[in-house]
Parts: structure tokens; C-alpha cells; sequence
């Protein structure tokens, strides 16, 4: 049998394998799906695990040496080798389990080529590390921030680690907030897609060290090729040392949603 993955480069890999996942995403969707305890509130459906499964088969198929830590399966292969790719097979499953469209499949090498797909809208935001670009219906697009939308997004899933000196929903009652910009949350990760694409002007998250993290690594690449600013809550950069995330189209907006974030801080202390 030819392997139709084995001449893939590391782009096209995530591409495909984004594409196979979101397909598995799309086809079972509506269905009453089996819910998988995770404790905390937190789930996983029959559609996870389905789609991961088939990110895998393309993974192994194009990298069979890489390492793989998938949001279900794990860890497959040395988590400290050189090549391992990330994987959400099903970025905002609360969503989905209810019947919501607003979910994404994130696939990221590592430090690399990455991409986000959209089971619903069929467009994948991906990059090879330099650029970043949407394909739909056969045809790429280059991805261009922009602050014309005035739409933040802002993650409020717990848990909150930031709290008591950083809380994402205080953000949302700030004047200059209200003022300049429009909440909204969608509760997934294919927000900082949008805000690579120019749909959405900021995406502001708490957390510890995303930057390795199977949820958000996909969408870091595609924001830092797109040229967005992409820092922790407190403004440094992500990894071991930051937390949370920021990721503006422009220093502008990434400076003033700052200010809000550490006038915010100044109040609470």
C-alpha cells in the first residue's frame, strides 16, 4: 500500500492530520455520545478518542519516529525527543456535547509546523513555523491580525491560578474595557485562530505554561507566524517562567489590554 502521508512536509502532516480529526469531529456530531469522566467537571466524548485516533494514523504514518502526547492517549514515545507533536483532538467538547459548534482540532509539532481546524466551517489555520495561512474550498489565504473587530476573547473556564491577582472575569468589568473593546467567550481554543485571521483582536487566558500545552500550542504557532504579540498575563514571554496567555494583533492593543490587566492587579492588592 503507498503511503500517501510519507512525502508530507511537516505542514502538510498537520494539515492532514487536523483535517482527520476534524472529519471524524464533523461526522459524529449531533450523535448521544458516551461521556468519559475526567473529574473536575471535565469530559471526554466517543469523538475524542475517535478523532485522536485518526490524527495518530497520520502521524504514524508520515513521522513514525516522532513522539506523540495526545489530550486522551497521552504520552506515546520519549517525552524529552527531539521531534513530538501535540494534540486537542476536540478543543471545546462542553461545547460540542451540547450541540455547539464552536470546537477546534489542534495538531502542533513542537517548536513547528502546526495547525488548527474547523470541523464546521471546513478552513484550516496553519503554518510551517514562517507563515501563516488559512486553506479553504482548495484555496490559502495569508493570515493578516487586525484590531477592526474590537472582539476580545476571554477564557473563564476554572481552574483559576492566577486568582487572587489576576481573575479574567474582572477584565471584562474594566471601564476601559467596556469602553474600547467587546467581550466575547467562546470557550476554545479556535479564538486565537481568529484572532491570527483578523476575526478577533485579543484572546486573554489565565493558566500556568501553555506554551507546551496540547490546547494551546497549535494556536501560539499560527498567532507568532501571524505576527501577533504573543505573552504571559503578566507580559513576559511564555515558558517555563510565564503563565496564562495574551495574544494581540497589534502592540497597541496588547499594550492597553495590559494596562487594564495590571491596574486590575494594583486594585486587588
Amino acid at each position: 500500500m503507498i503511503n500517501s502521508y510519507a512525502g508530507l512536509d511537516d505542514a502538510g502532516v498537520a494539515i492532514a492530520a487536523a483535517r482527520a480529526g476534524a472529519d471524524v469531529v464533523h461526522h459524529m456530531y449531533g450523535r448521544r455520545l458516551t461521556r468519559i469522566d475526567k473529574g473536575a467537571g471535565d469530559f471526554a466524548t466517543a469523538a475524542d478518542v475517535e478523532a485522536e485516533k485518526a490524527i495518530l494514523g497520520v502521524i504514524r504514518a508520515a513521522r513514525p519516529d516522532d513522539a506523540v502526547l495526545g489530550e486522551e492517549g497521552g504520552q506515546q514515545g520519549a517525552s524529552d525527543a527531539v521531534r513530538q507533536w501535540l494534540v486537542d483532538p476536540l478543543c471545546g467538547t462542553l461545547n460540542y456535547a451540547v450541540g455547539n459548534m464552536l470546537v477546534a482540532v489542534n495538531v502542533a509539532l513542537r517548536d513547528g509546523a502546526a495547525a488548527v481546524a474547523d470541523p464546521f466551517s471546513g478552513e484550516v489555520f496553519f503554518t510551517d513555523g514562517e507563515t501563516a495561512r488559512v486553506r479553504h474550498d482548495g484555496a490559502d489565504a495569508r493570515l493578516t491580525p487586525a484590531l477592526a473587530t474590537q472582539l476580545v476573547d476571554v477564557n473563564l473556564d476554572p481552574p483559576f491560578p492566577g486568582a487572587p491577582g489576576f481573575r479574567a472575569v474582572d477584565l471584562l468589568a474594566h471601564p476601559g474595557f467596556v469602553e474600547r473593546f467587546r467581550p466575547r467567550v467562546v470557550s476554545t481554543t479556535l479564538a486565537l485562530a481568529w484572532v491570527a485571521a483578523g476575526k478577533r483582536a485579543a484572546y486573554v487566558t489565565d493558566g500556568g505554561d501553555l506554551s507546551g500545552s496540547v490546547h494551546f500550542a497549535a494556536g501560539i504557532a499560527l498567532c507568532r507566524a501571524a505576527g501577533c504579540v504573543v505573552t504571559g498575563i503578566d507580559g513576559a514571554p511564555i515558558g517555563q517562567a510565564g503563565r496564562g496567555l495574551v495574544v494581540a494583533a497589534d502592540a497597541d492593543t496588547h499594550g492597553l489590554l495590559m494596562s487594564m490587566i495590571r491596574s486590575g492587579c494594583r486594585n486587588r492588592t
